[in-house]
């Protein structure tokens, strides 16, 4: 192990809190039966797991980000990841900017869970496809049998929505809108109302073509930061 990597590790260990362990596990599925079966916590919180990340993130390598982000424990991943964030929007060089994106989808069996990817798809892939204007890669994620790889394709479209761009997540909402996973209900859901909280008119169109079979998680999440009553229609089906 380098000294790098070891530094990190120390500097997270000396963060961890016997409460978040004992607490995480159960916060994160990681029980048996459940999505993340077999997870492992040390109990940094995600706020302190920054401050290790501001330190460290110009002083570690790619190689050593690889080490980290395929450790066991999950804060030890999760701080790579916000990493590798930091790396991409730091740079100004578009061939560093790819081959970071390279290095997340070849690492990407390690970013397994929904915190792992919603704190990192949408600022590396999500970006990196906006501004290439290429979105090839949202959509093979999003055509894909595991469950992480179409929750990075569906959050990653929130860059879009934060730019007023939203076909692309009314394209992949509607591909996965009958996904048997409750993370995947939640997720569209999400995007949907962030949608709706940046154009609240594309929402309602969107809801009102499918809101009669959606998930009724999904159909909550989307329809939050709605008027009441409004609201109201939607859940008791009078649109």
């Amino acid at each position: 192990m380098s000294v790098v990597l070891a530094d990190i590790k120390s500097a997270l260990q000396d963060l961890a809190l016997p409460e978040k362990k004992e607490f995480f596990p159960r916060f994160f599925k990681a029980g048996k039966g459940e999505y993340a079966v077999g997870d492992q916590f040390i109990g940094v919180t995600v706020p302190d797991q920054r401050k290790v990340v501001k330190e460290f993130w110009n002083k570690i390598s790619m190689e050593e980000l690889g080490e980290l982000l395929s450790s066991k424990f999950h804060e030890h991943r999760h701080s790579a990841l916000l990493m590798l964030v930091t790396k991409f929007e730091k740079s100004k060089d578009k061939k560093e900017k790819a081959d970071i994106v390279k290095f997340y989808l070849k690492n990407k069996k390690h970013i397994n869970n929904w915190d792992l990817v919603d704190n990192s798809s949408y600022k590396i892939l999500g970006r990196y496809c906006f501004e290439n204007e290429d979105d090839t890669i949202l959509r093979k994620l999003s055509d894909e049998e595991n469950l992480w790889s179409k929750r990075m394709a569906i959050v990653s479209t929130m860059y879009h929505a934060k730019k007023g761009k939203f076909e692309l997540l009314k394209e992949l909402a509607q591909k996965n809108l009958l996904h048997e996973h409750d993370l995947m209900h939640k997720a569209n859901g999400w995007l949907l109302r962030e949608m709706g909280e940046k154009n609240e008119d594309e929402l309602l169109g969107f809801l009102k073509a499918h809101y009669r079979k959606m998930p009724r998680t999904s159909l909550r999440y989307a329809i939050e930061k709605l008027d009441e009553e409004l609201r109201q229609d939607f859940l008791k089906g009078r649109i």
